[in-house]
């Protein structure tokens, strides 16, 4: 973490102390150790996120940027209240700070004298301006927001000195500072993770992830644990994006009970969860959907399998129980176990992939390693899917699977046409009324379609003279013009619509560069009749310029391919629908890949197609190998 403390600060002496603990997954140190030396350290040596970290007071006659050092140091501490870092700022200031949001920034705050600004009515004062590259900033929510690259952040601390704690001497302190914490990239991976919360989608009982960032180990400021932080999260309800297009079934005004700050899993991974008052009479039904939100939220905070949740009372009783087999009737995405991977042969017919009994089974495990004459993995088997797409004279360069795998859509050679047939030996070919009169559809046309969880199909029409987002209810029907609010005169080159149908990944070109835009589906009437828009658009991969391929790879994840700004080779990366970089990183290069799919299991393989290695897979914890050497246009229902 050395690298966030700054480059022009010096040498901080005795800012933080770290006390060691053993391996805990959410608590941090259990209790103070009994042996062992405390000691002084350089921030680089905090690299275990179970190391607690405590700020010390400041020295007695510290010079002004050793004040400055010292509070920076003390925000990225764990004393309760921060309380340590207070004692950097004056009385009034002390009171009137709050570390309710956080500024990230790449290199950590860079404090320089501001000499200019000490001069005539303030000379008895001390100014520094504390600048650095911003990343994004976490809202009172706990929201991700992302800036855009060319921001710049350059705010200033003022000091100015007082009498000390026993009314003697002259300390410096500071009386004016920025808002909220302000923390490096590498501080704040260390102290936060994203959770994803859940909500109903408005309408349905279909959950809806909604990630939000919350503190490791127990917040300085609620003193509430990870577990407790994350509960206290989903009954505070959704963040302000998507808040119009879901719904949260606990009563307005629920809370956790008294003074709850330390929820925990039991020995049958089970949590109990205490409400307030303001939930006691909730029924049957609306209590088993709250505790829904409450168990999807543990499944992506823990590394363990919940087993149930239980939800109390004020008085103590239970309101409900809900087990984790029960939980699943609200799942945000409802697709089968093992989903087929699908691509388009070089004779422009849609072929399904499946392992022999000598490969990986359909789920992505261990292959036998053996490769064809042709340099591909032998342990996968190709064979046409039923139905028109697999065989006739029908080509198609693009196809979408539903979720359900009974219905396939697909883009003509032409890229002019949008057809939809059935996955069934007797289905018939429909041509639907959706056309391109793009002169260019070799590169414009239609792009690849996409289905979303309640059986909407979509696809964006390229064509430069009339560029638009298409809708089909239900895959059939006369398509409706979707609008979408704040292109600013850009195209969208893709499409992507996530199980829950509430949020769209669209590629969209300015005709320069290609950047990732994630908007929320806002959806009026029923069937035929409802009107859908697509609005507040927001950054995705905030760090790429040109992104030529993206997925959903979870219910809050996305796999994108393209380059970074400033960057010359292509990469492929999982980022979060809020726009932060996901902690799986960086994914092992392929060469010049055009597609990609995945799903939301992440025991799935990803697929691609690569212009030199034709359908390759990516199983877990494993190389890309060659699928299928001739083909392209890979895909997962969705």
């Amino acid at each position: 973490m050395g690298a966030d403390r700054g480059r022009g600060r010096g040498k901080l002496l005795g800012a933080v102390v770290v006390l060691g603990c053993g391996s805990l997954l959410v608590s941090g140190c259990a209790s103070m150790p009994s042996s062992g030396d405390v000691h002084s350290v350089s921030a680089s040596q905090r690299a275990d996120s179970q190391v607690q970290v405590y700020a010390v007071p400041p020295r007695p006659g510290a010079e002004p940027n050793e004040i400055v050092s010292g509070f920076l140091e003390a925000m990225t501490s764990d004393d309760p209240q921060f309380a340590m870092a207070r004692q950097y700022l004056t009385p009034k200031a002390a009171m009137d700070w709050r570390a309710t949001t956080v500024t990230v920034l790449a290199d950590g705050p860079d404090p320089q004298p501001n000499r200019s600004a000490d001069r005539g009515a303030d000379a008895n004062g001390f100014t520094f301006t504390v600048s650095g590259k911003p990343i994004a900033l976490v809202d009172k929510q706990h929201a991700y927001q992302p800036f855009k690259p060319q921001d710049t952040y350059s705010q200033t601390i003022h000091l100015v000195r007082q009498s000390g704690a026993d009314g003697t001497g002259r300390e410096w302190r500071i009386d004016a500072l920025p808002e909220g914490l302000l923390l490096g990239q590498s501080d704040f991976q260390r102290i936060y993770r994203s959770v994803n919360k859940y909500y109903f989608a408005m309408g349905q009982d279909r959950l809806v992830a909604d990630p939000v960032y919350v503190r490791l180990r127990t917040d300085p400021v609620t003193q509430m644990n990870l577990i407790t932080q994350t509960v206290q999260s989903v009954l505070d309800g959704p963040t302000s994006w998507l808040e119009p297009v879901v719904s949260s079934k606990f009563p307005s005004g629920t809370a956790l009970k008294g003074d709850t700050k330390s929820l925990a899993l039991d020995d049958r991974n089970a949590l109990k969860v205490p409400l307030n008052e303001r939930a006691s009479n909730a029924g049957e039904a609306q209590c088993k959907r709250m505790a829904a939100q409450i168990l999807f939220t543990l499944r992506d905070l823990t590394t363990t399998r919940v087993g149930q949740v239980e939800l109390d009372r004020a008085n103590g009783s239970q309101l409900c129980v809900l087990s984790g087999d029960q939980a699943e009737t609200y799942a945000p995405d409802r697709m089968s176990t093992s989903p087929g991977q699908y691509f388009v042969d070089a004779g422009g017919h849609v072929e399904r992939m499946r392992a022999d009994a000598g490969g990986s089974d359909s789920s992505g495990g261990s292959t036998d390693g053996t490769d064809s004459a042709d340099g591909s993995d032998a342990s996968v088997v190709t064979e046409p899917v039923q139905g028109p797409f697999g065989k006739g004279e029908q080509q198609v360069r693009t196809v979408a699977v539903s979720r359900d795998e009974k219905r396939a859509a697909g883009v003509s050679a032409d890229g002019k046409s949008l057809l939809v047939a059935p996955l069934a030996a007797d289905g018939a070919l429909a041509r639907t009324q959706v056309t391109s009169d793009d002169k260019d559809a070799k590169d414009g046309g239609l792009s690849a379609p996409s289905w979303d969880g309640r059986g909407d199909l979509w696809v964006a029409d390229r064509n430069a003279a009339k560029p638009r987002l298409l809708r089909l209810v239900q895959g059939a029907g006369g398509p409706q013009t979707v609008d979408v609010a704040g292109l600013n005169g850009g195209r969208i080159e893709q499409v992507r619509m996530s199980a829950d149908g509430v949020r769209a990944a669209l590629l969209v070109s300015d005709g320069t560069h290609t950047t990732l835009r994630i908007g929320r589906v806002e959806r009026s009437g029923e069937g035929d009749k409802s009107v859908v828009s697509v609005v507040e658009l927001r950054p995705g991969a905030p760090q790429m310029e040109d992104v030529t391929a993206v997925s959903w790879a979870g219910r809050s994840r996305l796999v994108v391919v393209g380059k970074e700004i400033g960057g010359v080779s292509q990469q492929l990366r999982y980022v979060q629908t809020d726009g932060s970089t996901s902690a799986s990183g960086t994914l092992p290069s392929v060469n010049k890949v055009t597609d990609v799919a995945a799903t939301d299991d992440d025991r799935m393989p990803l697929v691609a197609h690569s212009q030199e290695d034709g359908i390759v897979r990516l199983p877990p914890g494993a190389n890309w190998r060659t699928a299928v050497k001739k083909g392209s246009a890979p895909a997962y229902p969705g």
